[in-house]
């Protein structure tokens, strides 16, 4: 192997070949014989390694030959030990975290809509409530619609009376009812069943508040 190159390029050339390599078939003592002297291990620390071997010889360098060349062992137990560093983490242990932080956002999340107020549903509900007759006492009748009572239910404090014909007069009446806990059938049904008084009862106005 002939060699022309300067010593610090060919240091750079041989600890890049040293860095798959662990000889030079056959011909390691003449590179030996080529080198200027020891090369620094922090800079080409893959030709220190053949170099420290190779100087082990003693005055066998010049008649070292292939088979006598050291085995790629080293290079091999290198690759054993980096396989034993861990440098980046398992992907179990970045599995865990991810769950980690899903579980903490999620319990973030279900403490701020917790905190938030619950909008509550209403409407407002107006009835026309018909008697019978004009002589029906349509006191006693508001009187026995306001003992109707359920939860999410107000009655309206005011009500009113209009004619409709021939002297007979309905009651109108309002509430406020909460959606989600008042039915208004269940109204309508419980004032009809008034039936000594009541005659027919109808919404005529069922507004979202």
């Amino acid at each position: 192997m002939s060699v022309s190159l300067s010593a610090s390029t060919l240091n750079k050339v041989l600890n890049g070949f040293f860095e798959n390599s662990s000889f030079v078939s056959g011909d390691d003592a003449e590179v030996f014989q080529a080198l200027a002297g020891a090369p620094d291990a922090k800079v080409f620390p893959h030709l220190a390694r053949w170099y420290t071997h190779i100087s082990s010889k003693g005055d066998a360098i010049a008649s070292l030959k292939a088979s006598e060349a050291p085995a790629a062992a080293p290079a091999a137990a290198d690759e054993e030990d980096d396989e034993d560093v861990d440098l980046f983490g398992s992907d179990d242990e970045e599995d865990e975290e991810v769950e980690k932080l899903k579980a903490q956002r999620l319990a973030e999340y279900q403490a701020k809509k917790a905190a938030k107020p619950t909008v509550i549903a209403k409407s407002l509900l107006a009835l026309d409530v018909k008697p019978w007759e004009a002589e029906t006492d349509l006191d006693e009748l508001e009187r026995l619609i306001r003992t109707i009572e359920m939860d999410g239910l107000l009655w309206n404090k005011e009500s009113k009376r209009a004619p409709i014909a021939y002297g007979v007069s309905k009651i109108v009446m309002a509430a406020v009812i909460e959606d989600a806990k008042v039915s208004t059938d269940e109204i309508v049904e419980r004032i009809e069943a008034f039936d000594e008084y009541t005659q027919s009862v109808d919404i005529v106005a069922f507004n979202k508040l």
